[in-house]
């Protein structure tokens, strides 16, 4: 019988594991998947963002109504703590001009490989295959290559991810067992995620292309990350970061020239006599081509005046449809509520089981935010499931 049991083998998960198996329990990680980690190595392809670099007060900001309940925990684990961690498993790191902190291979498969052996130096065993089926009484029921098994571990630490890439693991299954339990959780939404436009068939060229030196602004807020377009719509760390807001319906406006005022693109617009609209778009401002289709497909028909067209060129309305579908999500909202949990993240509705990661309900934007509080829960509901 296993003493404590981790179920999910992505970062919140590992991390539960580590801290029991440091406290003395002999620990057994069941994983879905042929390996673990699978969304985390995912992510580590276009360079692993391990955290970020900035003051407290700004990083907590980040998981707005979610940051009083997190807040404990990413004081004891916040992003100098990941740099000391991913140091410790031999992995030097970086910060960016932005703050946002790499390690200096850029992937995720070393740190990976060096938390793994450390890990079975502690003697926690690792079952790949071995997926999650539901309860038989209170015994926790698992499919797995040898067939039917039942365990009835002493303490749980479930770390099963939110609902977002089913291909990597995270799939959602469990919320409708838990709630059978008694336990209360929210409804799964996307977060992080891109957005359907119905493009006009001009468009089709820049497809793949980014959209670069352009300010974004919704509800207040605003961003200045790259976008793509493609044929599904928008997407990008640009729309990441106000991707909640614009899930809950605020409008979308694009600055294309943000380090001009209005009053300076106006002038470079005025143009000599005769000049088209976009000759003067282009000579005059430079823009390059993914950008002057973008202003043809919705700011038509485009002024002939320099400041209405100005106006255009600095506001630049966007139709957005509906978020992509939730599998598309980088990550998601929703999960287990926080009336569902204790302070150290134990089940009111199974005590002795306890939960981690996006399981729980929070969100937050890419950017170094969603793995630094992966881990920093993980650790906690480890810590909380060992004492």
């Amino acid at each position: 019988m296993a003493e404590a049991l981790v179920i999910g083998a992505g970062p919140a998960g590992l991390m539960a594991a580590e801290e029991l198996a440091r406290a003395g329990h002999r620990v057994v990680i069941a994983e879905a998947r042929p390996s673990p980690a699978r969304k985390l190595l995912m992510a580590g392809k276009s360079g692993l963002n391990l955290s970020k670099l900035e003051p407290a007060e700004g990083f907590l900001s980040a998981y707005e109504e979610a940051a009083g309940w997190l807040s404990p925990m990413l004081a004891e684990f916040g992003p100098e703590a990941v740099m000391d961690w991913a140091r410790g498993l031999g992995q030097e790191v970086f910060a960016g001009s932005t703050g946002r902190v790499f390690p200096v291979a850029m992937k995720a498969s070393p740190l990976l490989r060096a938390w793994l052996a450390r890990l079975a130096g502690l003697g926690v065993e690792l079952r790949t295959r071995w997926r999650w089926s539901g309860f038989e009484g209170r015994a926790w029921v698992f499919e797995t290559p040898g067939g039917r098994q039942v365990l009835r571990p002493d303490r749980v630490v479930l770390a099963l991810g939110g609902a977002s890439w089913a291909r990597l693991g995270s799939d959602g299954a469990w919320a409708p067992w838990l709630a059978a339990q008694g336990v209360d959780i929210a409804p799964f939404q996307p977060a992080n995620m891109g957005f359907q436009v119905a493009w006009s068939a001009h468009m089709r060229p820049h497809f793949g292309q980014p959209v670069k030196g352009v300010r974004m602004t919704a509800g207040g807020r605003e961003s200045r990350g790259e976008v793509v377009l493609s044929d599904r719509g928008i997407e990008g760390g640009g729309i990441y970061a106000l991707s909640r807001i614009l899930r809950d319906g605020a409008e979308l406006t694009l600055d294309l020239v943000p380090d001009r005022t209005e009053a300076e693109v106006a002038a470079r617009l005025a143009g000599r006599p005769g000049d088209t609209v976009a000759n003067r778009l282009r000579k005059g401002l430079k823009l390059p081509p993914v950008q002057l289709a973008l202003l043809q497909e919705w700011g038509r028909p485009l002024p002939g005046d320099a400041g209405e067209l100005a106006r255009i060129v600095k506001g630049l309305r966007v139709p957005l449809g509906a978020p992509r579908p939730i599998d598309e999500a980088i990550s998601v909202a929703g999960g287990i509520r926080r009336a569902a949990v204790t302070e150290g993240l134990e089940l009111r509705a199974l005590p002795g089981v306890f939960a981690c990661g996006e399981m729980l309900d929070w969100e937050a934007p890419t950017g170094g935010y969603l793995l630094t509080a992966c881990l920093a829960t993980g650790r906690w509901a480890g810590r909380a499931a060992a004492a």
